[in-house]
């Protein structure tokens, strides 16, 4: 395996977790209303949705092993239904007679590590970034080389994540969400929502009747 398909694997891990959707949004929230440490420990909980579609966009680019469909539309499914209660959560937010937003993340680490492997985004994303990295090199992408793959995905992952955990700590950030969080959580929550309906269309559509 050369270095370059190894850098091009930190790079697709790096540019999946840095790509806008809800997990990004969700931090931002966490990080500019409860600090850096807090957000740090959604994102490193977040580590564990990150490396499992990881292993499952590197399964599905080598063509090993066909997953049947409903696998990822009962997946999809359980994502939106998820999405749609923080959403629906966020968008009812109210300010608490203390002035903090009654959304406070009381457990950083396990809200990443749920929102990690329900994030409707990750599967499609890291697979299309995956494909268009490393396609070129399909011969490479063998079980025995899988590890160091991981690694160096886990790595660009690790990168990426440390970037994150800077921006949301910047006092133009926090200043920011001081005066406009309550706004910005019911805008959070609503985009969440429309994630939501979204993931849930493309799940069951296809099993709704259709208008006459």
């Amino acid at each position: 395996m050369t270095p370059d398909l190894l850098l091009s694997a930190a790079v697709a891990g790096a540019i999946v977790v840095l790509t806008p959707g809800p997990a990004v949004l969700a931090l931002v929230g966490i990080g500019a209303s409860q600090g850096r440490r807090a957000g740090a420990g959604f994102i490193f909980g977040h580590l564990a949705g990150d490396l499992l579609w990881a292993v499952l966009a590197l399964v599905a680019l080598v063509g090993a092993h066909s997953f049947a469909p409903w696998f990822f539309q009962a997946l999809a499914v359980g994502c939106g239904l998820y999405l749609g209660w923080l959403g629906t959560r966020a968008l009812l937010a109210r300010r608490m007679a203390t002035g903090e937003i009654d959304v406070e993340v009381r457990r950083p680490l396990a809200r990443g590590f749920v929102f990690g492997i329900t994030n409707p985004k990750s599967y499609p994303v890291t697979l299309a970034i995956f494909t268009a990295l490393l396609a070129d090199n399909l011969a490479a992408l063998t079980p025995a080389n899988a590890p160091a793959l991981l690694a160096a995905c886990f790595a660009g992952f690790v990168v990426a994540d440390a970037i994150l955990i800077w921006i949301i700590g910047l006092g133009p950030l926090r200043r920011l969400y001081s005066r406009h969080g309550l706004w910005i959580v019911r805008g959070t929550g609503a985009m969440f929502l429309g994630f939501a309906a979204t993931t849930l269309w493309e799940a069951l559509g296809p099993y709704l009747p259709s208008p006459t």
